[in-house]
Formats: C-alpha cells, sequence, structure tokens
C-alpha cells in the first residue's frame, strides 16, 4: 500500500504518507498552555509519518478563539517540549502550525481589544464561537504598515520559539480565512501600500513570513497550508486561479518541505470561475513534496497517491477518533466514529479517551 510506503522529507525520513492534519481542538488553558492531556493526545497519534500541530497562536494579538495555545512565552515552550519529546520517544515526527487569527476572532476573546486585519472589513454571513456563545463579527480594526512589518517578524521569532521547544520542522497557516489568506483575496484587503493592490503586492505578506521561517529552520524544514478555492471566512478573491498560480509558483522557488493544499470543500455553485479540482490546476507548479487534505479515507488517499500529482495525504476527523489509524489502515479496520459534539473545548472527553486496536 503506498499510504504505507516510507518518504523523505530533506532529511527527515517519514515511516509512511500518512499525515496528522491540523486541528484546533480548544483544550489549552487561558494562558496559551498544552496541557499533560495535550502530550497524551499527540503521542498517542505518533505513529502518523506526520503530524502537524494545531494551530498555534505566535503572539496574543494573534488570538481569536479561546483556549488555543501559544508559542509566545517561556511556559509556553516548556509546555511544548512535553510534547515534542513525547511524539520524538514513539519515533514520530511534528511540525508546528503557525497562527494569526487577523479579524477571524471576537474582541470578547481578547480582552476587548479588537481584531485586526488588512483592512477595516469584517466578515459578514457568518458567527465567531465565543465563551458566551455566538457572535456577529465585528469590523476589524486595519494594521498600520509598521505593524505589519512587525508581525512578520513576530512569526520569526515564533519559530525560534518552536525550534527551542524541539519541533521538526514549521506550517505558515495560509489558509481557511485567518491573517495571512486576508492579505492575499482582495475581498479582504483593500491597502494601497506594498501589501495591498496588485497581486504580487498582497502576496509579499506569506513570501516574507516564508522567509523568515526559512532563516530559522533551513531547507526543507518549513510548509504552508494553502486553501485556494474556499471561500470560507469571507474569502472572496476576484481571480483566484491568477492569484494562487502567481503565489504557488513564487513558492516553488524557495527551498521548502511542502505545499500542504486542501481540496474545494464548500460549493462554489455561485463561483463557477473558481477551480474545482485544485489538485488538477495548482500541483504541476510546484515540483516538491504536496500534502493533500480533504474528506480522506483510506481507499480515496491510496487512490490519490497513484495519481501521482501528490505525495502525502493529511487526515482530519479520522485522527480525531482514531489515534492508532495507520494500524487501521494497514489492518483494513473499521474506524471509531468521532464525536463532533466534542471537537472544540471540554475535558479529556473524546480527547484521549477513544478506544485503540490494543
Amino acid at each position: 500500500m503506498k499510504l504505507l510506503e516510507k518518504i523523505k522529507i530533506g532529511s527527515l525520513e517519514l515511516n509512511n504518507r500518512v499525515v496528522m492534519a491540523p486541528m484546533t481542538r480548544s483544550r489549552a488553558h487561558k494562558d496559551g498552555l498544552v496541557t499533560d492531556s495535550t502530550v497524551t493526545y499527540y503521542s498517542q497519534r505518533a505513529t502518523a509519518g506526520l503530524i502537524i500541530s494545531e494551530a498555534v497562536n505566535i503572539s496574543e494579538q494573534a488570538i481569536g478563539s479561546p483556549f488555543t495555545p501559544g508559542i509566545y512565552t517561556e511556559k509556553q515552550i516548556e509546555a511544548w517540549k512535553k510534547v515534542t519529546s513525547a511524539v520524538h520517544e514513539k519515533g514520530g515526527k511534528i511540525f508546528i502550525q503557525l497562527w494569526h487569527t487577523g479579524r477571524v476572532g471576537h474582541s470578547s476573546v481578547r480582552n476587548g481589544i479588537l481584531p485586526v486585519a488588512p483592512s477595516a472589513i469584517k466578515i459578514e454571513g457568518q458567527q465567531h464561537f465565543t465563551p458566551t456563545g455566538m457572535q456577529d463579527y465585528e469590523v476589524p480594526r486595519a494594521l498600520e504598515l509598521e505593524e505589519v512589518k512587525d508581525i512578520i517578524k513576530q512569526y520569526g521569532i515564533a519559530a525560534k520559539n518552536a525550534l527551542t521547544a524541539g519541533f521538526d520542522g514549521v506550517e505558515l497557516h495560509g489558509a481557511f480565512g485567518y491573517l495571512p489568506n486576508q492579505f492575499l483575496v482582495d475581498g479582504a484587503n483593500k491597502r494601497t501600500d506594498e501589501f495591498g493592490g496588485s497581486i504580487e503586492n498582497r502576496c509579499r505578506f506569506v513570501l516574507d513570513i516564508m522567509n523568515e521561517l526559512l532563516a530559522v529552520f533551513g531547507e526543507e524544514r518549513v510548509g504552508i497550508k494553502l486553501s485556494p478555492s474556499i471561500p470560507f471566512n469571507g474569502m472572496i478573491d476576484s481571480d483566484p486561479k491568477a492569484l494562487y498560480t502567481y503565489l504557488i509558483k513564487e513558492l516553488n522557488k524557495l527551498p521548502l518541505a511542502y505545499l500542504h493544499l486542501m481540496l474545494a470543500l464548500f460549493p462554489l455553485d455561485n463561483l463557477p470561475t473558481w477551480p474545482k479540482d485544485v489538485l488538477g490546476t495548482y500541483s504541476d507548479l510546484f515540483d516538491k513534496k504536496i500534502i493533500a487534505n480533504g474528506g480522506y479515507n483510506k481507499d480515496s488517499a491510496e487512490k490519490e497517491l497513484l495519481n501521482g500529482k501528490i505525495e502525502l495525504i493529511s487526515f482530519g476527523s479520522l485522527y480525531v477518533s482514531n489515534p492508532d489509524l495507520v494500524k487501521r489502515f494497514e489492518l483494513n479496520i473499521e474506524y471509531n466514529e468521532p464525536d463532533r459534539n466534542s471537537f472544540y473545548g471540554g475535558d479529556d472527553k473524546g480527547y484521549i479517551d477513544y478506544p485503540t486496536l490494543n
């Protein structure tokens, strides 16, 4: 089975092509510290060829959702060391996904401070989860030019902290409507400075961050996640194919570990010019490793790998409920069903208590 074959990313040898996708679970303390249960959660899943951590806030400003972890204080770094050590002891590899939520947040989660964004444009037609229930999105504060440059540097500092914490690499969360994605699309970015306007300018934020991360982790230890055909969180662009064609070609010039592509997971009937076949549209533009993400099971993942356009597959909800997912693939054993009510927040129920084959 190709899914279970070993593969190398740079100098890292992965035991299989199964990737644990980054998934927010909202189990951190209020101060952004991961817990002993988080150590258990990741070590249970260390048979994945690669684990990509849940999204991790690069700063206090980056926070958008409650009970999400950070990597910007000494205590947070020390807490993550326990996670990476536990994964390594099991023979696993783990990348950290770095996160700035931008406008995808709410002031009630941020001590009354408004979220920030490229432009003062709020998300319409959706609500955000807060400790007091679902709330309408607010109009974010537009970032000043120097603030944008400071955030780019903060990604570099967060990467240094992640290296100290023992992570094997780093992934930029450039997908699903968070701050890097907000800079990319012209529906959210109306800036008139060097980070807005043309496609080249709108991609500058992402590309500058990638260079910051490369300066810390080095060649083939940095990846990026993109969602070219997902309009969620107001990610509307007038010409996404031109935008992502340019961006991926520029990313291909960098010595990256991989490109992590999300498939088109939402209906695009009202967006007829948007590419529905994400891999068919963009995979030939990138000549390094590609990870595909988007509702795969064992059979569909194996078929995708055999098509030859991508090298690894990431699994989300299947990994929530099946810590031993690789073994279940190997033995063709049925899966545990995930309890979606316990996906976000709560205690160990639905977090570290799913049964394994042992």
